[in-house]
């Protein structure tokens, strides 16, 4: 078995200083394979309006590549909003340990060192949320680009607030309290993409931080219902086409930052939410989830909302409506999220239920 060594990982903070990298990378026989090469397989609510760069705010998008050689460099730009904000990426080679990676500049470029010649497989996943700005993939320098293996045919996509992004879940370099609020972010460990990792499954998340069904935290003026159909849901823009991604599954956990409301008009909201969502995936099992951090009292309130929620639905014909309580709260992250080892437990609650709903 092949190792790798990420310590060699180098952040390159403007493509000035791209081309001496460059003639390092595999005995300088390296091309330049752009982001619009068919080869590369894309994941997630992207825009491609520009196909040499494109772009992507959401939490989890993936970017998938088979490559010949002994090295690679991944060239990133990052928005880097307000001036000062910079992503996180997470980046997997083969199955070797997932490294997370903070950008350091608005043109990047990632060199990875694998031990010995070959072929790898390489992930590269967008670990902070659409508040944080978004990347644009540039592309890859190799030997070769491969082309890749299909993808699962199965499709999940996981509706969510902060806890569907990974949020307060990775401290393995900056602890809680410390650093910026996006420094413990990790959406490729977070709940949604480990649970599809254990289904074999292609993911989507659609999550913001502090989003609710008809209360969002933080003086946010937005909720669920305005955002779920754009492609950068913090600031409520440009519009996605659902025909691009059809998932077999939709989960959706929402509450956690609507707290105990009117139960009339909680419900209600949550009903008209599902419709929604049935207009655009006519065929998929949609699952409603309990908050992971919930307390006690909340998560009793949303047992009661999620199960008359259901039971209406089904009593308007649409029996593929489910629902899906934690067995319990998972808090050991920043502000009382789940960490990285909850995520998995998470996961694995979730992949238990839907292998069986799926007979998977």
């Amino acid at each position: 078995m092949k190792t790798y060594s990420f310590d060699s990982l180098i952040l390159v903070l403007t493509l000035v200083l791209v081309a001496p990298i460059l003639g390092s990378c595999s005995h300088s026989q390296a091309k330049f394979f752009s982001a619009d090469h068919p080869h590369f397989q894309y994941t997630g609510r992207i825009d491609f309006s520009n196909p040499e760069f494109p772009r992507f705010w959401a939490p989890g998008v993936y970017i998938q590549a088979r490559f010949e050689g002994d090295s690679c460099l991944i060239e990133l730009n990052d928005e880097v909003l307000s001036g000062s904000n910079h992503n996180y990426v997470s980046l997997q080679v083969d199955n070797q340990p997932v490294r997370r990676i903070k950008l350091t500049g608005k043109n990047n470029v990632i060199k990875i060192d694998a031990m010995g010649e070959g072929l790898h497989h390489l992930v590269i996943s967008k670990s902070t949320e659409s508040g944080i700005g978004y990347l644009e993939f540039v592309g890859l320098h190799c030997e070769k680009l491969i082309e890749p293996e299909a993808l699962p045919e199965r499709k999940i996509e996981f509706y969510g607030n902060s806890i569907t992004c990974g949020t307060g879940s990775d401290v393995s370099e900056i602890p809680c309290g410390e650093g910026e609020w996006h420094d413990q972010h990790n959406a490729y460990m977070s709940y949604g993409p480990v649970t599809a990792r254990m289904l074999d499954t292609q993911w989507m998340l659609s999550s913001v931080s502090g989003i609710g069904l008809m209360h969002s935290c933080c003086d946010m003026d937005i909720v669920m219902p305005d955002v779920y159909d754009k492609l950068n849901m913090r600031d409520n823009k440009y519009q996605w086409d659902f025909s691009r991604y059809q998932p077999d599954v939709v989960t959706v956990a929402l509450g956690q930052n609507d707290g105990i409301q009117d139960s009339t008009a909680f419900c209600s909201r949550y009903v008209e939410f599902v419709q929604t969502l049935r207009m655009h995936y006519p065929d998929a099992e949609i699952v409603l989830l309990t908050s992971p951090m919930g307390n006690e009292e909340l998560t009793a309130v949303l047992k009661n909302y999620l199960t008359s929620v259901r039971n209406s639905l089904h009593d308007q014909g649409d029996s593929n409506v489910h629902t899906f309580f934690f067995s319990r709260s998972y808090n050991n992250g920043c502000d009382d999220h789940p960490d990285l080892t909850q995520h998995t437990e998470i996961a694995q609650e979730l992949s238990v239920y839907l292998r069986d709903l799926m007979k998977w």
